[in-house]
């Protein structure tokens, strides 16, 4: 069966340039709508995916994401963010793009089309066997993406990847595929869109329900979030309160003192 890149077929609305701006929301809208439906369809895939990342992070290795131009800057933001909302280490959670730093903020040309760079630049990082790494390509053709795993494969360290087309390039050659078909994109080939909406759904799956299993949430809290603002502080505070049952003189306090609120509760409960 031919490959197929729905994700660049031409949009099923035409002349957006004379629609008004009431009928591109809610056309947009309604493309949006179907996302959701779409990752339900791959959770088996998600499931596998995120088991193996769990399993690899237990033994003590590391997730890298790989990407380039959107898919690669949804990567670093959901790589960013797990610091702060589950207090690990910077270096557990890895998101590079193809380009490097520049390329988060503006385009540099051809970086996606360089099969050898990805390796490189995991390298910088002595990635090893403990380690997984997920490519993200919406197109699911990236050289820059589809090269990094596959030397990941060769040295023996398990790959997944999150696209938006079925049988590309890219899920071949990732040991745990994830596929999102979402379809044409409402402008034709802008996969920012329904294709990026859908891949950020994914990662916040997989860094989710990974740090849940790794036990970085207790009930349904953030128990080991970072208190690097005053709103956080507060609703640190809530947590203790709340699980506690004291006084928010009190759990302030105790707060201050550890300065986390798993470690502010079990000091609490070791009185």
């Amino acid at each position: 069966m031919p490959f197929t890149r729905t994700t660049e077929q031409s949009s099923k609305y035409g002349h957006l340039e004379k629609m008004p701006v009431a009928d591109l929301l809610a056309n947009i809208n309604n493309e949006d709508k179907t996302v959701p439906l779409a990752v339900e369809k791959a959770l088996p895939q998600i499931e596998k995916l995120v088991e193996k990342t769990v399993a690899q992070l237990k033994a003590g290795g590391r997730l890298f994401y790989i990407g380039a131009g959107t898919s690669g800057r949804l990567g670093i933001v959901d790589a960013s963010e797990c610091p702060p909302t589950f207090g690990v280490p910077f270096d557990l959670v890895i998101g590079i793009i193809a380009g490097g730093d520049t390329a988060i903020r503006k385009a540099v040309e051809f970086a996606e089309d360089d099969d050898e760079q990805a390796w490189a630049d995991l390298s910088v990082w002595n990635i090893n066997e403990n380690d997984m790494v997920v490519g993200i390509a919406a197109s699911g053709t990236t050289p820059y993406v589809i090269g990094g795993l596959d030397k990941c494969n060769e040295h023996n360290i398990p790959t997944g990847c999150i696209t938006c087309n079925a049988g590309s390039p890219l899920a071949a050659v990732a040991n745990y595929p994830v596929e999102v078909v979402v379809g044409p994109e409402f402008v034709t080939g802008s996969s920012r869109m329904k294709a990026g909406t859908a891949q950020k759904l994914v990662l916040n799956m997989i860094s989710t329900a990974t740090m849940i299993q790794l036990g970085r949430v207790k009930g349904n809290k953030m128990v080991d979030m970072q208190l690097s603002n005053h709103k956080l502080v507060a609703r640190g505070v809530q947590m203790i309160m709340d699980e506690l049952g004291i006084e928010q003189e009190e759990a302030a306090m105790l707060l201050e003192e550890h300065q986390n609120v798993r470690k502010a509760i079990e000091a609490y409960g070791n009185r």
